[in-house]
């Protein structure tokens, strides 16, 4: 199994450690020195010097084949993917923008395609979520072939199943750069409310607990609705105590369908002001793949997707013009005079309009 990836990424190259956030810019001249080294067996004492340097890693005599996995150079021009492996969950918290979550998504050997054509388009880091991805029946092949295939895997959990010994051996094998779970409540009478799940604040601790002691790189996403704002502070303590990288969110979206149910979750007074949205390169770097194998410009921006599986990687070469037209205002949007400072793109508007929200979810003319 590999000790280093070493693969360009977007306009450079880099030398990864799985595992590991923090990885190494190369030149192009050392990323040709690299994929040249397997067929000469060794590996340059310059490398050799700077994994000792950033990871406190030793190759010692490691064989270069051995340690090396080198990936090729993509024409696509895409480096980052979130592949949603199944939408279904064990869990039915209110604010979900999944709606139905329900448990489809792709047998393996089609699953097998999509995972090597991500890897051909270039992807170097791809997040596996759902729904609840780990309790998808393939989810064990689907993150060991990925890590496999040269990508630095973070996972998208509740956390439910983290503390079994199978998902543990996975982990800690094969082990992923980042594991993000959501924090619901403080209290299990909390955290059950929320999740509508008699006992998924224990089965939360257990997995937090085992893949802390695992030494999983953990990142807590601070969840705030109506139903646990009263434990906010107890929430933030809890994601901090088990965590150097938390989040917080607090702004309610409707479901990637349009349903309107998740906007009743909104606590009004975690309703703030946003920065202004000034673009993104999503559908031009990145891409989201649904359980079935369509891409799409993000999670949000779901129209005209591309069907991976029937076009392969060349499919995606049309991405970005599809995003390009997505982010464009539409409607009353396009001569409005507060565009500057407008704080949520096109596609994140279409949604809120779906779902016939009120004007000051989404529009500052409110």
């Amino acid at each position: 199994m590999q000790e280093l990836i070493v693969t360009p990424f977007l306009e450079g190259h880099y030398v990864l450690r799985p595992g590991s956030p923090a990885g190494i810019k190369i030149t192009q001249l050392q990323y040709a020195e690299l994929c040249d080294s397997p067929s000469k067996g060794t590996i340059p004492t310059w490398l050799l010097t700077a994994a000792r340097r950033r990871w406190s890693l030793d190759l010692g005599e490691s064989p270069a084949p051995d340690a090396l996995l080198i990936r090729d150079c993509s024409p696509y021009g895409h480096g980052r993917a979130s592949y949603e492996v199944n939408n279904g969950c064990n869990w039915a918290c209110g604010h979900c923008v999944y709606g139905d979550k329900l448990h489809e998504g792709l047998a393996w050997e089609p699953r097998e395609r999509l995972l090597h054509i991500l890897r051909d388009a270039g992807i170097v880091w791809i997040e596996l979520g759902g729904g609840e991805c780990t309790i998808d029946s393939h989810f064990p092949e689907t993150y060991a072939l990925a890590y496999d295939l040269g990508m630095m895997v973070e996972i998208l959990t509740n956390g439910s199943t983290l503390h079994r010994p199978s998902m543990l051996d996975l982990l800690t094998t094969r082990r992923p750069y980042r594991v993000t779970l959501s924090v619901y409540g403080a209290t299990a009478e909390t955290f059950d409310d929320f999740t509508q799940r008699r006992g998924a604040f224990n089965n939360f601790m257990r997995g937090l607990v085992a893949a802390n002691e695992a030494g999983l790189p953990l990142s807590l996403s601070v969840i705030i609705t109506r139903r646990n704002a009263h434990e906010a502070e107890a929430m933030r303590a809890l994601a901090h105590r088990y965590a150097s990288r938390v989040r917080e969110y607090a702004q309610m979206s409707p479901t990637f369908a349009g349903g309107a149910d998740p906007l009743a979750e909104q606590a009004p007074e975690y309703l703030r002001n946003e920065t202004p949205f000034t673009g993104c390169d999503a559908g031009h770097t990145s891409l989201n793949v649904n359980p079935f194998g369509l891409a799409s410009v993000c999670k949000v921006s779901r129209d005209n997707p591309i069907p991976l599986l029937k076009e392969g990687v060349a499919g995606l070469a049309r991405l970005g013009a599809i995003a390009d037209r997505a982010l464009q205002r539409q409607d009353a949007c396009t001569g409005c005079a507060l565009q500057k400072k407008c704080t949520k793109c096109m596609p994140l508007v279409k949604m809120h309009r779906r779902a016939d929200a009120p004007l000051n979810r989404y529009c500052q003319h409110a």
